[in-house]
């Protein structure tokens, strides 16, 4: 059996005896497996050599060794502890997690989701950090797949792991990955542009080491202290900038960038100074950051400089608070690329990140800060489609069926957790596969909104719920309304009840809000049944105390007398007015005015129902409403009855309503004979002192 392991301990020097021992103990474990794979060592080890040039913590390496799926018969807890075990444990997970589909690449929101679930899902936030070193180690190793394979693997490095490592803040990682994966995905692109760099990689990094070199030099020598590093653009990210600024490579100004991180913001400025009077400018590209932050709250001053072998250079000058606030705070620089939300839990993952990777020997402290849950409040499962659904944690399958529309919560009756039927009540876990159960008719059931049951966790799908009820109710109350309705229109004979007017006289929004208040008893059968018997242009009712007073009505229909007619309440007619007949479904031919807006309104349809109809010579005598207004209302209703009993008026019924301001109006139904009579009777009237207008009431 080939042993593995002696050629790779020159790299883990850097560690004391006691932990190189460790490192050989899980080597050796490695050796003991067989060598099935086309590479020259295991991936683990492998991997391992990647991280080594990121100064990781011990238990880092351990893990990224030993987690390999072939070693289920290795008792990593009992050799190397539970950090370890934990570890290999998540790193072993994302190695076999297959959720990204190609689909996703035009669903951001789905592969945001799938980021989040690959985060919220690790107990130890360097368990990600190894997976993405699996992933550089995989993506190295590609041209071994076939086309298909090649190209979905690129795919999702692009759409899911760079962006992590972004995130993470491990920018070496992201670039690499992104590198790889765009050589991959669009090889032609990838050539042309390595080849337009004038220089390789090496000079472009000698290039920026030298203008670091002098720069630093000058600063020290105005006695500005700095920190200065940079490193040359990416292939992908060149690329990117193409594609967003619509420009030729040729015409990109910032191909090399250098961050220079001064004391105080006095110091900005110098240094600022200093790099324009050593190196050559392009005007149009400088921007003053700091006097104008960016929106999202980024400060730093950006110049390029062409070196004197004609390299375009971007300059980065800010303070060291600047650069943890664009690392690490409201504008870290994945938050701003990507239009992300930054969280507590993020931020202290990152920065405990990186203070792993930049001390050698990490507090114990650290170990426990990796344990935080980046997105400890969420749970991430799939539909049988392979659909990523998020949800907040104690969901339920039932959380679920809402989530994924109102329609299938409400019929479901069951849930199937990868593959096995579930209690409605049961918590899901992130990764599983959720199967919701329907019935073809169902409903919800009340029990699922009591909290003390535990069916649903997310406020969502309970308002669903209690929606779903409240319409039920609705639903009751309508059809509860529409019987009595039904029964009162039965009771007073009246097939065709106009709901448009019940709707403006009841003030309701509509028809099933008017049906909705009468089933609930806000307007009760008293009140509909006297809104029922006002008269209307087919349901026309006189006043009975007015129809007991006067004197019958005698009119004579086409010439023939004696048929049965009644006058309409809506514009009162008096012998004398022009009327005609309307022939009315259940009492008979209604007499009303020519001009009566009932009349004049009518369709075309109903205008075949009227009929002339005249005056007969018999003496009769109707009750007309009249209508007074004065300027002073005191003893008006008496000077009034005075005039009417000299002209021997009969009065059905008056109203007096007065203002405060003594003014007033007097509404009055009379017994009149006819048009002359009335007019007689209003002169009289309008005689009054104080009077400011009588009218007959139309």
């Amino acid at each position: 059996m080939q042993t593995y392991s002696e050629p790779l301990t020159s790299l883990f020097s850097a560690f004391s005896a006691s932990e190189r021992q460790q490192i050989e103990q899980a080597l050796a474990i490695v050796d003991l497996i067989p060598d099935d794979s086309h590479y020259h060592y295991p991936k683990g080890v492998e991997v391992a050599a990647i991280l080594m040039g990121f100064n990781v913590d011990l238990n880092t390496i351990l893990a990224a060794i030993l987690s390999d799926p072939r070693l289920v018969d290795a008792d990593i807890k009992k050799q190397f502890g539970d950090t370890v075990a934990n570890l290999v444990k998540d790193v072993v997970w994302l190695n076999k997690l297959a959720v990204y589909s190609p689909e996703m690449m035009n669903k951001p929101h789905q592969a945001e989701t799938l980021r989040r679930m690959l985060l919220s899902m690790t107990q130890d936030v360097r368990a990600v950090l190894v997976k993405l070193a699996y992933r550089i180690q995989l993506l190295r190793n590609l041209a071994h797949v076939s086309y298909d394979d090649r190209h979905f693997i690129a795919q999702e490095t692009l759409d899911i792991y760079a962006p992590i490592a972004n995130r993470l803040g491990i920018h070496q990682f992201k670039w690499e990955l992104e590198d790889m994966a765009f050589r991959y995905l669009d090889p032609a692109t990838y050539r042309q542009i390595a080849k337009s760099l004038a220089v390789n990689r090496v000079q472009r990094e000698n290039c920026v080491n030298n203008f670091i070199h002098l720069l630093q030099s000058t600063l020290a020598e105005e006695g500005v202290n700095c920190e200065c590093y940079g490193r040359p653009k990416h292939i992908y990210s060149i690329w990117k900038k193409m594609q967003r600024k619509q420009l030729p490579i040729e015409e990109l100004y910032d191909l090399l960038a250098v961050r220079v991180i001064v004391d105080n913001l006095a110091h900005c400025y110098t240094a600022l100074g200093i790099v324009h009077n050593l190196w050559q400018t392009i005007p149009k590209e400088f921007d003053d950051y700091i006097a104008n932050p960016k929106e999202n709250g980024y400060q730093s001053l950006h110049t390029v400089i062409l070196d004197s072998d004609g390299n375009r250079i971007e300059v980065q000058i800010r303070t060291q608070d600047m650069h943890d606030y664009a690392e690490l705070g409201v504008a870290a620089h994945w938050s701003y690329k990507e239009g992300g939300k930054q969280t507590a839990a993020m931020e202290q993952s990152v920065a405990t990140l990186r203070k792993l990777l930049e001390e050698k020997h990490p507090a114990d402290s650290v170990d426990e800060n990796f344990r935080n849950e980046l997105f400890g409040d969420r749970v991430y499962v799939l539909t049988p489609a392979g659909k990523l659904i998020d949800l907040i944690k104690g969901a339920t399958p039932l959380d679920f069926a809402y989530a994924i529309h109102s329609e299938v919560g409400h019929r479901c009756r069951g849930a199937k957790v990868n593959g096995r039927i579930v209690p409605l009540t049961y918590a899901l876990k992130s990764g599983e596969q959720v199967e919701i159960l329907t019935a073809k008719d169902g409903a919800p059931n009340h029990n699922w909104i009591d909290p003390n049951l535990g069916y649903l966790k997310s406020h969502r799908a309970i308002s669903r719920v209690k929606s779903w009820f409240g319409n039920q109710k609705q639903t009751e109350k309508i059809a509860a309304g529409k019987a009595i309705l039904d029964k009162e229109c039965h009771r007073l004979g009246i097939k065709n009840p106009n709901l448009t007017e019940a709707i403006s006289h009841f003030k309701q929004a509509d028809t099933d809000a008017l049906l909705e208040a009468i089933g609930k008893g806000l307007i009760n059968s008293r009140q509909l049944a006297a809104f029922l018997k006002v008269p209307e242009l087919e349901d026309a009712h006189t006043n009975v105390k007015q129809k007991k007073a006067a004197a019958k009505s005698v009119i004579s229909v086409a010439g023939i007398d004696n048929v049965q007619t009644s006058l309409a309440h809506c514009c009162s007619p008096v012998l004398g007015d022009d009327i005609i007949g309307y022939i009315s479904h259940h009492h008979g031919i209604t007499i009303h005015r020519k001009n009566c807006k009932n009349i004049t309104q009518l369709n075309v349809e109903k205008q075949m129902q009227l009929i002339a109809v005249s005056w007969a010579v018999e003496k009769t005598s109707h009750a007309v409403p009249i209508v007074i207004q004065a300027y002073n209302a005191q003893n008006l209703l008496n000077n009034v009855s005075h005039i009417l009993a000299q002209a021997k008026v009969h009065i059905f019924s008056a109203t007096l309503s007065s203002n405060p301001d003594l003014s007033g109006e007097l509404n009055m139904s009379i017994q009149i004979q006819n048009t002359q009579q009335l007019s007689q009777v209003l002169d009289k009237i309008t005689q009054l002192p104080n009077i400011i207008e009588v009218r007959r009431q139309v």
